[in-house]
């Protein structure tokens, strides 16, 4: 004879709230991705004897790889990544600003990929506020205007630009904003403000004479 009382009715079974899924192994217990060096990286191993010091360090993080170049060595490191490694394509490059950084001040970011396995590299080159870089306008003619932006907002100096002057912003800005001691609230940029100017007879149109 069953108890009725303990009996779960079909409408309270119905009622039961579904189990949750069970998560992907990498959602479930994800790993902080660590550093790790990777000198014995292929491309890394190639490329330090390919161009004899070029490679300073080599670090392997979230499966990305980046690699600091001697700034004196960089333009051959480029060569020879995009000749001798397929590195072909010029992703894009940027600059971050350490301040304090007693090392150097800047760090300079190239992006390259290589189409053959969709491999994508970083090279960083670490150079002083004062301490110009080397162009690579003659190994990927892209990097005309990544350098010229990159100017423009740190004002880091590319050696052999055929023409480096700003891209963003016009000449006479006063400053660099990317910089981390560009004040938030802006600084006065020097910039003039300069009247409208009209020929002889020209000019905006009163409402007499059928303007707006």
């Amino acid at each position: 004879m069953t108890d009725e009382k303990n009996t779960p009715k079909p409408e309270d079974q119905a009622a039961a709230p579904a189990q949750p899924e069970a998560k992907p192994p990498w959602l479930d217990k994800p790993v902080t991705p660590e550093h790790a060096d990777a000198m014995d990286d292929p491309d890394v191993a190639a490329l330090a004897a390919g161009v004899e010091g070029a490679v300073l360090s080599a670090d392997a993080f979230a499966g990305e790889l980046t690699i600091t170049i001697d700034p004196a060595k960089l333009v051959d490191a480029c060569r020879f990544l995009k000749k001798e490694r397929g590195f072909k394509f010029l992703v894009d490059m940027t600059a971050v600003d350490w301040p304090e950084r007693e090392e150097g001040r800047f760090d300079v970011i190239y992006w390259m990929h290589r189409f053959d396995d969709s491999r994508r590299i970083r090279l960083r080159i670490v150079a002083g506020e004062e301490q110009s870089v080397p162009t690579v306008t003659g190994v990927w003619k892209t990097s005309n205007w990544m350098e010229r932006e990159v100017y423009d907002m740190f004002g880091i100096v590319f050696d052999g630009h055929p023409n480096l002057e700003r891209i963003l912003l016009w000449e006479g800005f006063n400053g660099h904003p990317l910089r981390k001691d560009f004040p938030v609230e802006g600084i006065d940029t020097g910039a003039a403000v300069q009247p409208d100017v009209y020929p002889e007879g020209g000019g905006p149109l009163t409402e007499e004479e059928g303007g707006a």
